[in-house]
């Protein structure tokens, strides 16, 4: 049996764990003389609060495992353990786990949930976000964890053998997102919330050199295609744009006010765009996919408008209305041989001219293009 934290009208100490190398008794905190400030307070709050929610969900927290996770030294965590354990709170080692563990409290009230509802945010929250697959989305192991801590134990029991069971593999994002653009994340959200202008410098794929400032009216912060974007009002242009995050070079907010169009809405804004550009105007694309891979083609749907002919030679017709070819003509291309173009003849030409280009790269001699790559 766990031991048990004494009632704080005695003013305990934690009972020393194990002499294990991540385990030691929680050491009451030196007085300070002179008082935290106010920022000092929310932010020990915060931790305290987290700290909590931590505890109930897991039994494997150490002092080292969590000092990590909040960036802070062990000492202040074994303070913290201690503050918990004097305001009453059930802190205890689990011996098995061999880390810290609070028993579900019942000031806060359990979540109603389905064994498949937690298991479906479980796995989201620790996959998409928690594995990096989207940037900026840490909060959500923050949620995924509250889920956890206040699961009934019958409902946690059943969810605990398949939970490691199931993984999401979605396209992975850029890479890890850096302090600045996790800053520049925050601010658009900030000014999406407060309606105020951003005024921004921006380096495109075309230019390596920043542009000059602009203000920019945020709608949206829009995920696809690997990458976090921005999308809203560019003053300069005097059109709705798409900013990449990762090539926002600064960013402030103005007090300048403004307001997000009541028909605004992304999907209006892409239409039918292959994936995020979209051009003037649609057009019908067919494509003849051969075995053998066409039927691994057909089963995924690869846009909202997709259609699917299927003929007795195991091959595919595909055909889509797309609005501009400028992202298709390269997913054509991935394709291979076994993929031709059977409409718009501008599509069917630009394949061909790439196809070429491609083929004229391998023309040379293998030892050329080796000393061109030295």
């Amino acid at each position: 049996m766990m031991p048990a934290v004494p009632p704080p009208s005695k003013h305990p100490k934690l009972p020393p764990a194990p002499p294990t190398p991540r385990a030691r008794p929680i050491r009451p905190a030196s007085p300070k003389t002179d008082p935290p400030d106010a920022a000092e307070q929310a932010a020990r709050l915060d931790r305290l609060l987290e700290l909590i929610t931590l505890l109930q969900a897991r039994r494997d927290w150490t002092p080292t495992s969590l000092a990590e996770h909040f960036k802070v030294s062990a000492k202040t965590i074994y303070r913290d353990l201690d503050t918990l354990a004097r305001t009453g709170l059930n802190v205890t080692f689990d011996r098995k786990a061999k880390g810290y563990v609070m028993p579900q409290s019942t000031f806060l009230a359990p979540l109603q949930l389905t064994p498949e509802e937690a298991l479906a945010l479980i796995v989201l929250c620790e996959d998409v976000a928690g594995r990096g697959q989207v940037a900026h989305l840490s909060a959500a192991m923050k949620a995924k964890w509250k889920i956890e801590s206040q699961l009934p134990p019958e409902l946690r029991s059943r969810l605990e053998p398949v939970m490691d069971s199931i993984r999401l593999q979605p396209a992975r994002g850029s890479e890890q997102a850096t302090d600045g653009e996790e800053q520049v994340y925050r601010l658009i959200r900030g000014a999406i919330e407060r309606r105020r202008a951003l005024r921004l410098t921006y380096a495109s794929p075309s230019r390596r050199a920043p542009s000059e400032p602009f203000v920019f009216e945020p709608y949206t912060l829009w995920f696809s295609v690997r990458a976090w974007y921005a999308v809203g009002l560019h003053r300069g242009h005097g059109q709705v744009r798409s900013l990449k995050l990762r090539r926002i070079r600064s960013a402030a907010i103005t007090a300048t006010a403004y307001a997000i169009p009541d028909d605004f809405s992304i999907d209006d804004h892409i239409g039918n765009a292959w994936q995020m550009i979209r051009g003037p105007h649609d057009q019908r694309v067919a494509l003849r996919v051969l075995p053998p891979i066409a039927e691994t083609v057909a089963d995924t749907r690869w846009h909202h408008t997709q259609e699917a002919e299927h003929h007795p030679d195991g091959s595919v017709t595909l055909r889509f209305t797309v609005a501009g070819l400028d992202e298709i003509v390269w997913w054509v291309l991935s394709l291979g041989p076994a993929c031709t173009v059977l409409q718009p003849p501008e599509l069917a030409r630009r394949v061909a001219d790439l196809a070429v280009q491609i083929a004229a790269n391998y023309a040379r001699p293998p030892a050329t293009l080796a000393t061109d790559q030295a």
